[in-house]
């Protein structure tokens, strides 16, 4: 699993590239700390290059929409394919993220 992270403008572009299972969880969760620290802005997660996604990938994403709700950024879903919107659907989280 890999993590690439930028900033651009008052933007923070977040891409997940690989599986994010349980151990990618667990091993990107400093960098997830400070993405949450910087939730007042707007974090865009492509999701291009993201293979898969456990429930604690999920979780990723739901601390970050709620550190976001509390700091008045917001989140932004991109580029998920058919298996991670699969997985979306199932769990209600297509309700929750604005996906493009």
């Amino acid at each position: 699993m890999q993590t690439n992270i930028s900033k651009k403008d008052n933007n923070i572009i977040v891409e997940f590239i690989g599986r994010l299972d349980t151990p990618a969880a667990q091993e990107i969760s400093k960098e997830v700390s400070e993405l949450q620290e910087n939730a007042d802005k707007t974090i865009t997660i492509d999701c291009t290059s993201l293979e898969y996604i456990s429930s604690s990938g999920l979780r990723i994403f739901l601390s970050l929409k709620k550190a976001a709700a509390q700091k008045g950024g917001k989140v932004i879903v991109k580029n998920i394919n058919n298996e991670i919107r699969s997985v979306f659907m199932m769990t209600g989280f297509l309700n929750l993220f604005e996906i493009i």
